[in-house]
């Protein structure tokens, strides 16, 4: 391939801005926010987790203790008609009859309402253990807004960036013809992102190897306008008046 030196140098210009860009891509990436945001993605996803057991056990204990005091409810109003029967009968034998299942009565009721207490204290702890989690799912929460913030803001001025290295690319792009930028762009997708690089004292600064022998005659015989390639790393090789040859 050909293409004047004016223009293969401007594939270092390219390159400079591909490889900020990359930079930039990484850092916004790698903010120091990203990880501590991930770690309470996790947190607050157990927690969710965990509340959902909890708010099950409580509405469990909620719908028993509903139960409980509906059978109280109930043994109360059978009491209350047993009591009642019992004040206008004169029959000994429905006497002691309603006696007797009165004082039944009054031992289920008891039993019932010792069973209420029992519940009702798990009703209270399993409210108590849904208000702690959701104290700590609101701690996270704000954790979450506060680091957010911190990495919104320092993304934006790092965004900004990009931005401008993106809009100085594509006017150096539109500048270089179109063969040798497309061929510039196959070399950076094999190389790591390095499309072209520097001769520098006979050094490539894609790879940092030396040219010698065969290598660096063949470069020193090259015409000034052949688009050349690393031997080593196979990335155009761009000479200026500091290649050393």
């Amino acid at each position: 391939m050909k293409a004047s030196p004016a223009d293969q140098q401007e594939l270092l210009r390219l390159q400079s801005l591909d490889t900020r860009l990359q930079q930039l891509a990484h850092r916004l990436g790698a903010l120091p926010q990203t990880a501590p945001l991930a770690e309470l993605a996790k947190r607050h996803t157990a927690v969710r987790g965990t509340r959902a057991e909890a708010v099950g056990a409580l509405e469990g204990a909620r719908a028993e203790l509903t139960r409980l005091e509906s059978d109280v409810a109930i043994v109360e109003a059978r009491i209350a008609r047993d009591g009642d029967r019992l004040q206008h009968t004169s029959s000994v034998k429905d006497v002691t009859a309603l006696e007797s299942e009165l004082a039944s009565l009054a031992r289920r009721r008891s039993d019932l309402e010792d069973q209420e207490l029992v519940v009702m204290q798990r009703v209270e702890d399993a409210e108590l253990r849904v208000a702690d989690i959701d104290e700590e799912r609101a701690t996270i929460e704000s954790e979450v807004e506060k680091l957010q913030a911190e990495r919104d803001e320092a993304a934006a001025g790092l965004t900004k960036e990009r931005e401008a290295a993106e809009r100085d690319r594509d006017v150096v792009a539109g500048g270089v013809p179109a063969e040798l930028l497309a061929f510039y762009e196959q070399r950076r997708a094999r190389g790591a992102g390095i499309g072209a690089a520097l001769l520098r004292q006979r050094t490539c600064q894609g790879c940092n190897m030396t040219l010698t022998g065969s290598d660096l005659d063949t470069v020193r015989r090259a015409a000034a306008d052949d688009v050349l390639l690393c031997p080593d790393c196979d990335r155009i090789l761009v000479r200026t008046e500091e290649s050393g040859i």
